[in-house]
C-alpha cells in the first residue's frame, strides 16, 4: 500500500508517500480501506520528533480514519466485515490501508459523509472525555475554551452548546471570533486585543467559568485559575506554550479549584472503547442525525500531507484539515 512516511524528524518537508506492507491485523483489530483521514496536532508533534509513538502501535502518522472495513481479526464480530466507519486508531491513518480495535470504530450512516467523518474521532473522543468526564461540564455551566476555532475547540463548542453548557472562547483575531460565533460560541475573546481574564470577569458579572479546557498551559494556567469559578475545573489537554506553570496554591485551596488533563492515544483499548461506547449512546447520535456537522476547513491529497501540516502549524485553519485518501 502508499503511506505516508519520514526518514528522519524535521518540518512538514519530511513527509512523503512510500510503498510500505499492510498492517498486521491483532485478533481484536479490523482492516480499513482509508477513504479519509484527518489531520492533528499530535501528528504534527510526531513528525517533529517530539511526540512518538507508543510501543506496539503504528510508526505511521494519523490517528483518525473513515472508510470501509475489508478485513476482520479472529475475535471481531462478523457483522463488522463490510461496514463503513469512522475510527480512532493508534496510528497509521495516513495510508490506503489501516487497523483500528473494532471496538474504537462507529458506524458511519448514509447522512453522513465520509468526509465529515474522518473529522470527528479524535477531537471528539477528547473533548468527551476532558470537558464532561474529567471537567464534569454539566447543563448551565459555563465553559472557557482556548483556540476556538481549531478542530477541538469547534468541537467542544458544538458539544457545550448541544448540552446546555455557555461556551466562552479565545481565538488570534476578529475573524477567527466571528467564525467561532457563527459555529455557536456565546463569547469570543480576541486574546490579542483584550485581556480574557478580565474579559470573563466582565461577561460572567464576576462569577467565572466552571470549566477551562487549556491547550496552552504554560503561564496562562495562573490567569486561567482566575477566571474559575468557586469549585472550578481546569483540564489541561496540551502544553503548546509550555509544560511548566508556577502556581498560587493557596488560591486553588481557598477558591476549592480542581486541576486535571489527559492525554488520549497512550490510554489502554478497554478504555477507548469504553469512551467510544459512550459517545455512541450520547454525542454520536447528534452527527447521526444531522444536528451537528464538524467544521471542515481545507481537504489535501494524501501526497500533499506535508501541505497539510504546514497549514495546522501556520495557525490559519478554522476546523478540521482532512487528508484525501481513496474513493
Amino acid at each position: 500500500m502508499q503511506a505516508v512516511n519520514f526518514a528522519a524528524p524535521g518540518g512538514p518537508e519530511v513527509l512523503e508517500l512510500a510503498e510500505t506492507a499492510l498492517p498486521q491485523l491483532k485478533p481484536q483489530d479490523v482492516l480499513i480501506r482509508v477513504a479519509y483521514a484527518g489531520v492533528n496536532r499530535p501528528d504534527c508533534l510526531q513528525r517533529a520528533g517530539l511526540y512518538p509513538a507508543p510501543p506496539g502501535a503504528s510508526p505511521l502518522l494519523g490517528l483518525e480514519v473513515s472508510g470501509q472495513v475489508v478485513a476482520t481479526g479472529e475475535d471481531v464480530p462478523p457483522e463488522m466485515l463490510g461496514q463503513i466507519v469512522a475510527a480512532l486508531t493508534p496510528g497509521g491513518g495516513y495510508a490506503q490501508y489501516c487497523t483500528a480495535p473494532w471496538q474504537h470504530c462507529l458506524h458511519v450512516p448514509e447522512t453522513l459523509g465520509l468526509k465529515e467523518a474522518a473529522a470527528l474521532p479524535e477531537t471528539l473522543f477528547t473533548v468527551w472525555h476532558n470537558v464532561f468526564e474529567r471537567g464534569l461540564a454539566a447543563e448551565g455551566d459555563r465553559l472557557l475554551i482556548h483556540g476556538g476555532t481549531s478542530g477541538i475547540g469547534t468541537m467542544a463548542i458544538m458539544l457545550a452548546k448541544a448540552f446546555g453548557i455557555e461556551a466562552i472562547v479565545t481565538c488570534g483575531d476578529d475573524a477567527k471570533c466571528e467564525a467561532a460565533c457563527a459555529v455557536g460560541a456565546d463569547l469570543a475573546i480576541n486574546y490579542r486585543e483584550q485581556d480574557f481574564v478580565e474579559t470573563v470577569k466582565q461577561h460572567t458579572g464576576g462569577e467565572g467559568v466552571n470549566v477551562v479546557l487549556d491547550m496552552v498551559s504554560g503561564d496562562y494556567v495562573s490567569r486561567n485559575l482566575k477566571c474559575l469559578a468557586e469549585d472550578g475545573r481546569h483540564v489541561t489537554i496540551a502544553v503548546l506554550g509550555g509544560p511548566v506553570a508556577e502556581l498560587n496554591m493557596a488560591f486553588v485551596m481557598m477558591r476549592r479549584l480542581t486541576l486535571t488533563g489527559s492525554t488520549l492515544r497512550p490510554r489502554s483499548d478497554a478504555f477507548k472503547a469504553a469512551l467510544a461506547d459512550e459517545i455512541a449512546q450520547t454525542a454520536w447520535p447528534l452527527f447521526m442525525s444531522g444536528e451537528l456537522r464538524p467544521v471542515m476547513d481545507q481537504t489535501f491529497a494524501l501526497a500533499d500531507a506535508g501541505g497539510a501540516h504546514r497549514r495546522m502549524e501556520a495557525g490559519e485553519h478554522i476546523g478540521k484539515i482532512i487528508l484525501e485518501v481513496g474513493p
